[in-house]
């Protein structure tokens, strides 16, 4: 997927060469690259100080005085390339050539040397969960590069094949033509960030050198940066589509897995079929009368899951071990859905077919099955089965998590409770995105108590909040950067966000709570479950060994557990952030319910010896409901 440029073909609109000739050849290239990236729809741009990056950030800061953009400015870059990620994920789709919509972009600024090392984590995760990221890296000029100039190493090709497409850009000199060649680069480069012609959008790398001067000769303006007046104008790649074949749909007793980004269509294609739909929260097709809570507790009950002889899946599932022994089995039959260019997940390479798209057909409503013979009537109860199995685990579920007693899972289903429809939810990696995937279906219904708690959702109308979540590698990383740049992105549409994560999680990124004072405002209400370490792996393998000898569990202490002891109150007091400490369910709901201005962290301790037990106990619960409601 990616590749590499150096110079450009002369495409796309020209800017007046002779347009603010009187400034240096470094600052003209910068300006006209801003202008290009607003012309193809950038609005965002999140920008870390330095010096060689001087004429972009010169340009930029010109652009948003303009209003002609957003500028977010972090002193990490780290956090800076999270918060791009995370206003990329929030920000509305920009309309392309030939109406199509298309992800919008987000661009990120950074000066030579480690700056640009520590945008590697956010790459990673954008180029696995798809997400359009435009870094523009300043450089020293080819002549200074491997003659141990200050702040000069090998950038080029330094994301390796996370990137799309990677530009070697020569450091502009005022010859003729040069800023075509830049503007062509970059709508490259946009193309490839989209996804325009692969159906693959992710983070693309423009690694710019500039000489000296590296500042305006006077001050910069709005003409310099308009597209309008700048000459730049808009190039149309019009998107490559590609639509699904007609095929017939599987026939056999099917599953709908949607993982992350799946979209929707999940939803709809399981409501069509009559098929169960095993949804992960970040899949954005929780809900419906075919969607079964805490898919990977009822999956553990064999008497239901070995029924299973065909899967589709769409998005890309990495939640839950069972998900996965399922779509390992060589007896299920699995296809697998992969828009248009982009690679197909198969972590089980059990694939037995990849569809670009879901076939039209598969989303025209079933007709009802008739009476059937005895050697069918097994297949036609079938759903019935999943419908029974899916009321049985609503009921243990929202038995283990109402009361005011604090664990994971109770706090995690308080705060999809507090969330509406059109809010926004970020969700950590480890046990939060867990606890959430076992309760928001409950979450979701009026009364879980119900046997019909699971069909509330379709009857009523209410929804499952946006749910976001960086599984394109499943770290901690830049996990509170990402939620501001989604409230960022978010609050234009009127939508409020709020997040939950770990203390782990919290405390990687607590620098991402630094924002100067002339940074945009943001509202985020943070929900930090604080179990002073790591709960995550009293659930995994290391768990199970740390309770078979005394030596064993204190070596699982420090190495897994890794208790931290911080005072979360005081590092939010540095920050200039609020904090509040809630000591249990209750007062979380309420404090989830009052207004709240700004970033606020609402912590809630739960007690990390207790996790393994409870959730042993909830499984357990789980496959005994289920065995007698199928029984019954």
């Amino acid at each position: 997927m990616s590749g590499a440029v150096t110079g450009g073909a002369v495409t796309g609109g020209a800017p007046g060469e002779t347009a603010g000739a009187q400034q240096p050849p470094a600052v003209r290239a910068a300006c006209a690259l801003v202008a290009r990236l607003v012309r193809e729809g950038v609005r965002d741009v999140v920008l870390a100080p330095g010096s060689r990056s001087a004429p972009l950030a010169y340009a930029v800061a010109a652009a948003a005085d303009a209003g002609l953009l957003t500028l977010h400015v972090r002193v990490d870059e780290r956090s800076a390339a999270f918060l791009a990620l995370g206003l990329a994920r929030g920000s509305a789709p920009v309309e392309a050539a030939g109406g199509v919509a298309m992800p919008r972009p987000v661009a990120v600024v950074t000066t030579s040397g480690t700056a640009v090392a520590n945008l590697h984590p956010a790459v990673l995760e954008a180029h696995h969960a798809g997400v359009p990221l435009v870094l523009l890296t300043a450089d020293r000029p080819h002549e200074l590069r491997g003659t141990g100039a200050n702040q000069t190493t090998d950038q080029v090709g330094i994301f390796g094949s996370a990137v799309r497409l990677v530009v070697d850009q020569p450091a502009p000199d005022g010859r003729d033509g040069e800023l075509r060649d830049l503007l062509a680069v970059a709508t490259r480069a946009l193309a490839a960030a989209t996804g325009a012609r692969t159906g693959a959008p992710g983070p693309v790398h423009l690694d710019l050198a500039y000489r000296e001067p590296l500042v305006p000769v006077s001050a910069l303006g709005a003409a310099d940066v308009d597209p309008a007046t700048a000459g730049v104008r808009r190039t149309g790649v019009v998107p490559a589509l590609v639509s699904g074949p007609r095929q017939g749909w599987p026939t056999g007793r099917t599953v709908v897995v949607a993982g992350d980004g799946a979209g929707a269509v999940a939803r709809e294609l399981a409501e069509a079929r009559g098929w169960p739909l095993l949804a992960e929260p970040s899949s954005g097709a929780v809900g419906g009368p075919n969607a079964v809570p805490a898919a990977s507790l009822v999956l553990g009950v064999a008497e239901l899951a070995d029924d299973v002889e065909e899967v589709v899946v769409l998005g890309r599932p990495t939640l839950t071990r069972p998900v996965q022994r399922l779509l390992g089995r060589e007896d299920v039959s699995v296809a697998v859905v992969a828009p248009a260019g982009a690679p197909w997940p198969d972590a089980a390479r059990n694939a037995w077919s990849v569809l670009p798209a879901v076939p039209p057909e598969w989303l025209v409503p079933a007709p009802e099955v008739p009476a059937a013979a005895d050697a069918e009537e097994a297949d036609r109860r079938w759903p019935a089965r999943w419908r029974a199995a899916a009321r049985a685990a609503a009921r243990v579920v929202d038995a283990a998590t109402t009361g005011d007693r604090p664990t994971g899972p109770a706090v995690a289903r308080a705060v999809a409770e507090a969330c509406g429809a059109d809010d926004v939810l970020v969700v950590g990696s480890s046990n939060p995105v867990r606890d959430l995937d076992v309760v928001l279906g409950v979450a979701l219904a009026e009364d879980a108590a119900d046997d019909r708690a699971h069909d509330a959702v379709s009857r009523t109308g209410r929804g499952a909040p946006r749910v976001v979540a960086n599984r394109g590698l499943a770290g901690i990383d830049g996990t509170v950067s990402t939620a501001l740049g989604v409230a960022l992105a978010e609050a234009r549409r009127g939508r409020r966000t709020r997040a939950l994560l770990g203390d782990l999680t919290f405390l990687h990124d607590v620098g991402g709570l630094l924002r100067g004072p002339h940074e945009p405002h943001v509202d985020l209400q943070l929900v930090v479950v604080n179990d002073d370490g790591g709960s995550i792996f009293a659930g995994l393998e290391p768990g199970a060994l740390g309770e078979s000898s005394t030596a064993a569990g204190a070596t699982f202490e420090r190495v897994f557990s890794t208790p931290h002891g911080a005072n979360l109150a005081h590092l939010c007091s540095g920050y200039g952030v609020d904090h509040q400490l809630v000591p249990d369910v209750a007062s979380l709901r309420h404090a989830l319910a009052a207004p709240s201005h700004g970033v606020q962290v609402l912590e809630i301790q739960v007690p990390r010896t207790d996790r393994r037990a409870d959730a042993a106990a909830l499984a357990a619960a789980v496959d005994t409901a289920v065995v007698e409601a199928l029984a019954g």
